[in-house]
């Protein structure tokens, strides 16, 4: 199948992937759209797994405050290098990332950041609701492991479905971006201020 400029085009302003990557990507997947954003993505976090390793000191601190004042997020996001720093597009992920936590208030970067009380008694809620529809035992773990995967995703940052883009996580995000930049991307941490809390 022919790739044109405009199945390219279409490709790269999904994913902000270089012209030559979404081109070989449109060839791999046989000229299926679809296809080649999985291709890309799944490359995106190779590339990723890869710079797991590496040291991240440099990078960012931003501050975001919600219009209105009522809601103020402050964020630290490193990254190998300051030429990544200071790139458009690492500024703009920070700033997304920063959206994100005012407006989904996570209670953590990944799961395991979540305080372990939270999670234990969000559990014992799980299998309190799972007991009451009267399911036998071996039913009612895979009905709580289920609802606390639903936690996790509502309540982890790195799970959670990014606002602006409901298809993918932030992890995905993030992904994307270290594919782009080539450098190890982390988000350090996160303190989000609300009026009254």
């Amino acid at each position: 199948m022919e790739i044109t400029s405009a199945m390219v085009k279409e490709l790269r302003d999904r994913t902000n992937v270089g012209m030559m990557d979404c081109k070989k990507a449109l060839q791999d997947a046989s000229g299926d759209l679809e296809k080649a954003v999985d291709l890309l993505r799944q490359k995106g976090i190779a590339k990723a797994m890869k710079r797991a390793g590496r040291e991240a000191s440099d990078g960012l601190v931003h501050a975001y405050i919600h219009s209105g004042g009522k809601i103020g997020v402050l964020i630290e996001v490193n990254c190998e290098t300051d030429f990544a720093a200071k790139s458009e597009d690492f500024g703009e992920f920070v700033r997304n990332v920063a959206l994100q936590i005012a407006a989904a208030n996570p209670l953590g970067i990944n799961p395991e950041d979540i305080p372990q009380d939270l999670i234990e008694r969000e559990r014992a809620i799980c299998l309190a609701q799972a007991q009451e529809s009267g399911k036998p035992e071996n039913i009612l773990e895979k009905m709580v492991d289920g609802k606390m995967r639903k936690f996790y995703e509502e309540n982890s940052l790195m799970q959670q479905k990014y606002i602006r883009d409901p298809d993918k996580t932030i992890q995905d995000y993030l992904n994307e971006l270290i594919a782009k930049v080539g450098e190890k991307i982390e988000v350090r941490r996160f303190c989000r201020y609300q009026l009254g809390e």
